[in-house]
């Protein structure tokens, strides 16, 4: 309906300009203290761009991890670009901040989890599983992150709301269902 006011967009755009806040502050003066993101994101959303073996690897998601580290972060109003290090190599990623489905810093047991919305604009996706079942698409499984070479940590394919950066006990997660219309 044209009528009705979209909360759930408006709180997703709040939260993800909290994922924007963070990213400049740690791009201006660093991650202070035991600060670290993971970082989830759609590797197939329009303006993700990664080298292709990266994408091969990881055709549906991947997690980053800024730490120690990376490179050039760089944040715009709607992506982020930063270098890291991948078996050796330096490699520049460009993130739309809409690509990004899990924004976590565990060292402060924090975490965002934002619905994959459809890119062409249509309406919101009623039930995690029935959009896996509408596309296709196979529910990924969770993979425990890993170094690469370079000492990045990088994480494959998670199902939803399943990343290693989920905050520990005590810690809270904060999903946009809360908001969405029953």
């Amino acid at each position: 309906m044209d009528d009705e006011l979209r909360y759930d967009r408006m709180v997703e755009s709040a939260l993800r300009g909290v994922v924007r806040e963070a990213l400049t502050q740690a791009g201006e003066t660093g991650l202070p203290g035991e600060h670290h993101f993971y970082l989830t994101f759609m590797t197939n959303h329009r303006g993700v761009a990664i080298p292709e073996y990266l994408r091969q690897k990881y055709p549906q998601e991947m997690t980053i991890v800024l730490q120690h580290q990376f490179f050039g972060l760089e944040v715009c109003e709607d992506r982020f670009s930063v270098s890291l290090s991948f078996s050796s190599k330096t490699e520049r990623l460009v993130i739309p901040l809409a690509a990004i489905t899990t924004f976590a810093d565990p060292s402060v047991n924090f975490a965002l989890q934002f619905q994959s919305a459809k890119e062409d604009g249509a309406e919101d996706e009623a039930e995690d599983g029935e959009a896996a079942a509408e596309d296709g698409a196979e529910t990924p499984r969770a993979e425990t992150p890993r170094n690469d070479a370079g000492g990045n940590v990088v994480q494959g394919p998670t199902g939803r709301g399943q990343t290693e950066s989920t905050p520990a006990e005590g810690g809270k997660v904060v999903t946009l269902d809360a908001f969405r219309k029953k």
